[in-house]
């Protein structure tokens, strides 16, 4: 195509020849149908048609489309689609908006796009203005300083509408917080919920939620699996292996949305992932979130009424506070279990320790001459920092043997048992973190400038101030302990588990091993005066005497007795957790 020569009035809206132009289309919330793309579209080919503006077609069709993005927030540099566009200049001369909002929402981006337009002689247009009608800012002739004066002017407009409408929305999210049952709409509902119209006996004005039959079924599977005794690792596992949506991509399959998206991180640093996956974490957080009691949550903390309790956001919550605690002692109790090692064969690893200074023994596996010789236990008390008068150590076989052979001398024969603590109605939990609330509201004591701060600092310490003096007068419910027997032994037990979980076992049943220090000699096996074997745990009456008969027999059938200066003392083993049903109502 032949340009016509360079005259005062060269690059303006007067000129006659095809502009080629990028459609932008930008869009804050993907649910928004007022300012659908198709909208946008529209308007952005309207007023291109009547600028002779072309945006291409195919393959050869020049659009930016940022959807899910604010304004407020990311400026035109900074947005995906649009900021790759604003870095290619020689490749189009215009950029058309539906409305002046779609492309900016502060005076610094739209200076900043004002400079660049400047720099690079575009045209910048919006299909409608004020009034409705079309507004084009023609940065092609350098001569024009009224373009970039009167962007400036709108985009001062623009940042008080912003702000203003900012104002509203977050005085409307405070309103409605504080309204029973009320759920604010719009976005993502905790997980375990799906909002519903508001019932007619409540006001039948907004939304409220209520359970979500998938998700609830999805909780009551982790809540069963977890007090089974499986670990949060092996749930996630699971729940991945079945394909069960995790709470991210759960919600984009209610609303018919692709799965997966970005992940968080530095500018310039996002992943995008097909599938948000279950992770430890994750349920970790789902299940100790206040949420399932169907209390409001704001930045991390309940939403109190004037009484200081807890506003719900559901009739129906999907746990009871029994339950939720229940669960919470779980996941405290896995807490340290979690920490174990697995990386180690050591077997006797936190169970055998030296009997001069009372540290543990760690496994030391020494080489001579490229060959492996026998691994032994020893006194680690100089890593310590310690000094241990009389280090022992010991042979790992030698050790292991031993410990193994009494452990299941004392427990092979017991029948092991699934052991339910119930906490019962506890209001210690709840008591200790609204005091911790109190104390951190109590910081801010003195630092509000205004009446009506100083009034809402007021109101809320005196409510969380009602809130602990009702919780420290609630009875507590003593918790309940049921045990059941599984049918399976100790021994039957031992047998099916690799290093890692007899480890766990004898940790669990509470076993020690103490090891002094030897005297020189060709020793061919352990001498077992240098060793006390010792078990203190919680042993039911019945499984204790059933192991002293066990280690009667066993006596009987070696036809020895424990070598002098070896001893056992046997209190009670430990139990594991049974299973509970149905914690959770469908």
């Amino acid at each position: 195509m032949t340009h016509a020569p360079r005259n005062p009035l060269a690059g303006t809206v007067y000129e006659t020849r095809t502009l080629r132009g990028v459609r932008c289309v930008r869009l804050s919330v993907l649910t928004d149908e007022t300012t659908s793309p198709e909208r946008q579209r529209e308007a952005d080919d309207r007023v291109a048609a009547e600028l002779n503006i072309d945006f291409g077609t195919g393959d050869a069709l020049r659009e930016a489309v940022d959807l899910d993005v604010s304004a407020s927030t990311f400026g035109p540099f900074d947005r995906p689609e649009l900021g790759g566009w604003l870095a290619r200049p020689d490749e189009y001369d215009a950029l058309v908006w539906w409305r002046f909002d779609r492309a900016i929402r502060s005076m610094a981006h739209m200076h900043e796009l004002a400079k660049w337009a400047r720099d690079h002689r575009k045209m910048l247009v919006f299909a409608e203005g004020i009034g409705g009608g079309k507004l084009v800012f023609d940065f092609r002739n350098p001569m024009d300083p009224m373009a970039e004066f009167q962007m400036m002017m709108l985009a001062f407009a623009a940042q008080v509408e912003s702000q203003s409408i900012k104002d509203r929305v977050t005085g409307a999210m405070e309103a409605i917080r504080r309204m029973p049952l009320r759920w604010r709409g719009g976005g993502r509902p905790p997980y375990g919920y799906m909002p519903a119209p508001m019932p007619k006996e409540h006001g039948g004005i907004g939304w409220t939620l209520v359970p979500d039959p998938d998700a609830v079924k999805v909780i009551e599977r982790i809540v069963r699996e977890l007090l089974e005794g499986a670990t949060v690792s092996a749930i996630a596992v699971g729940l991945n292996a079945d394909g069960e949506p995790s709470p991210r991509d759960h919600w984009a399959v209610k609303m018919e949305r692709e799965k997966g998206g970005k992940t968080g991180g530095a500018r310039g640093s996002h992943v995008v992932r097909d599938v948000f996956k279950w992770t430890p974490a994750v349920i970790t957080r789902m299940l100790r979130n206040p949420t399932l009691l169907g209390w409001k949550m704001h930045k991390g903390k309940p939403v109190r009424d004037a009484e200081g309790n807890p506003i719900m956001q559901t009739e129906t919550p999907i746990l009871t506070r029994e339950e939720f605690d229940r669960i919470g002692a779980v996941l405290d109790s896995r807490s340290i279990d979690n920490k174990e090692r697995k990386d180690t064969d050591a077997l006797q690893l936190r169970v055998i320790h030296c009997d001069s200074c009372g540290g543990r023994m760690y496994l030391s596996k020494p080489t001579k001459n490229g060959a492996s010789v026998h691994a032994f236990y020893k006194c680690n008390s100089s890593a310590r920092g310690d000094v241990c008068e009389l280090p022992a150590n010991v042979r790992a076989d030698w050790a292991d043997d031993y410990t193994t052979a009494e452990f299941l001398r004392v427990l092979g024969p017991v029948e092991t048992t699934h052991v339910v603590e119930i906490p019962g109605c506890d209001p210690e939990p709840e008591l200790r973190a609204t005091l911790r609330e109190f104390e951190e509201h109590q910081e801010q004591r003195g630092r509000q400038k205004s009446k009506h701060a100083a009034r809402a600092w007021q109101e809320r310490a005196d409510a969380l101030d009602n809130r602990i003096a009702m919780l420290e007068e609630a009875e507590k419910i003593e918790p309940q302990r049921i045990v059941t027997s599984t049918g399976r032994t100790f021994a039957d037990e031992w047998a099916e588990k690799d290093t890692a979980g007899r480890r766990a076992m004898l940790i669990e049943a509470g076993v020690r091993l103490d090891v002094r220090r030897g005297v020189r000699g060709g020793w061919r096996k352990l001498d077992t005066r240098r060793v006390t074997f010792s078990m203190s745990g919680e042993l039911d009456p019945a499984a204790e005497a059933l192991a002293g008969e066990a280690s009667a027999l066993e006596s009987v059938a070696r036809g020895d007795s424990p070598t002098e200066g070896a001893s056992v003392r046997l209190v009670e083993p430990a139990t594991v957790a049974e299973p509970v049903r149905e914690l959770v109502a469908a």
